[in-house]
């Protein structure tokens, strides 16, 4: 078995992104991190090939930002 196991808790995905584990709902509930819900009470898991998706998405996404938006450094006007 490997030391990462297949399938993550909200607690755990939210632990990596260093986030909530309510934020971590939300982008599931969203749709945005694809996700299962398994048993009687309906626990949410995030399949650990699924949250590196996200996250290889997600600085995708921050790149494309990044290049539309460049960063401007404001002159200081002279004194």
């Amino acid at each position: 078995m490997s030391a990462t196991p297949r399938f993550l808790t909200l607690a755990d995905v939210a632990e990596v992104l260093n986030t909530s584990s309510a934020q971590v709902y939300a982008l599931v509930r969203r749709g945005d991190l694809p996700a299962i819900k398994i048993g009687g009470r309906g626990q949410w898991r995030v399949e650990s090939a699924q949250l590196e998706e996200f996250i290889q998405r997600m600085y995708s996404e921050t790149r494309t930002f990044v290049d539309e938006h460049p960063f401007v450094d404001a002159e200081q006007p002279e004194a």
